[in-house]
């Protein structure tokens, strides 16, 4: 895929270029180096076709127009993007050397940000052509670079979750018991697609015993009556994800079975209120935890309480113990407790949640009560 992964013009890519280079000033880097995957599609709108041994590499750093090292024969392509008008192509073919080309954009001594997925190729290529630089990935340099969503980015993962909660009501009116995990998964998939989802992220359909597994994989298992089924899914919509949880009962379930997934809906209620601007996010994970451990089943909440959301399902910030990042107006994240039982059952229930002027705001409306399905 080639071109914007949403609905930006030039001028938005070029603001959050420049807005990258100057962070990466104060963090006191000579520069960003930016590899294909999500950043690059953040900063400029493009994504090549395929990513192979041949490099591509954004180069951002302050002072400095930004430049796109591309091979000559993928440069009409990135040309193509949006975002190409904010920067300047550099093209290389193939016999050339691409990291002495992009080594005479950088400081022979600088300490650089470099995306979590540069190939290891590349980057060994880099500190052989300028071996008085150093690098850091860019979550450990940058967790924030793309945490505070503007406008139009809310919209779209407004836009996204409301595409997931049109599947979960969907799905919640199909037949579980007597199908296999692998089917429900399949029109789960079916169903984000039907509402404008271009990519489908994951598909977690883990009932009775296997829903003790946070992140089962699906399979053929025959749901039964009298199972706890643990449903999570999403994927990208426009570019944005969507990332939503619920936990349905085939049949009637018991009085236990009511009480833990009540204890959760409690808990993911106390994380949602613990939202608001200034807080660590580790207290969203305190509020939600505190409510699990306090019924006695905190050795069964297994996991942190969220993550991150945007151009990926899964990105900073993270809703846990140790992380003192303060929210920010802007920020979108899971708020996702669980219990889980080994051997018997068990229950998550997860919004998207942005934080707000004055608290947050869920990007997920769809019931949150026990939800019965035949």
């Amino acid at each position: 895929m080639t071109g914007t992964a949403a609905p930006f013009a030039a001028d938005d890519y070029r603001a959050r270029m420049e807005r990258a280079a100057r962070s990466a000033a104060e963090a006191g880097l000579a520069g960003l180096l930016v590899a294909p995957g999500p950043d690059l599609v953040w900063l400029t709108g493009y994504a090549p076709t395929a990513v192979t041994e041949r490099l591509t590499l954004l180069v951002l750093a302050p002072g400095q127009d930004p430049v796109l090292v591309v091979p000559t024969l993928e440069a009409p392509d990135a040309a193509k993007a949006v975002g190409a008008s904010a920067l300047t192509l550099r093209d290389w073919t193939d016999g050339k050397d691409p990291y002495a080309a992009t080594a005479a954009l950088l400081h022979a001594g600088g300490r650089f940000g470099i995306s979590d997925n540069a190939w290891a190729m590349h980057l060994l290529g880099l500190q052989k052509a300028l071996p008085g630089t150093s690098y850091a990935s860019l979550t450990e340099a940058l967790p924030m670079l793309r945490a505070v969503k503007d406008t139009a980015e809310l919209e779209l993962l407004a836009a996204a979750g409301a595409a997931a909660d049109a599947t979960f009501e969907e799905i919640r009116n199909v037949s579980f018991g007597g199908r296999r995990e692998s089917e429900v998964a399949a029109d789960l998939a079916g169903l984000l697609r039907r509402f404008g989802h271009s990519q489908v992220d994951f598909t977690i359909v883990a009932s009775g015993p296997n829903g003790a597994n946070p992140h089962h994989e699906v399979g053929d298992r025959v749901i039964e009556r009298g199972d706890m089924v643990v449903l999570d899914f999403g994927g990208l919509k426009d570019g944005y994800g969507s990332d939503t949880s619920r936990t349905v009962h085939v049949g009637e379930p018991t009085d236990e079975e009511r009480r833990v997934h009540d204890l959760v809906r409690a808990a993911q209620e106390a994380g949602f209120r613990a939202v608001r601007p200034g807080v660590p996010c580790q207290e969203v994970d305190r509020a939600a935890r505190a409510v699990i451990a306090d019924a006695g089943y905190g050795e069964y909440f297994i996991h942190r309480t969220g993550h991150g959301i945007g151009v990926t399902t899964h990105e900073p910030p993270y809703m846990i113990e140790g992380e003192e990042q303060a929210l920010v107006p802007g920020m979108c994240f899971s708020v996702e407790p669980g219990v889980y039982l080994p051997g018997r059952f068990g229950v998550r229930i997860e919004d998207i949640v942005t934080v707000t002027e004055d608290g947050g705001r869920r990007l997920n409306d769809t019931t949150r009560e026990m939800v019965i399905v035949d």
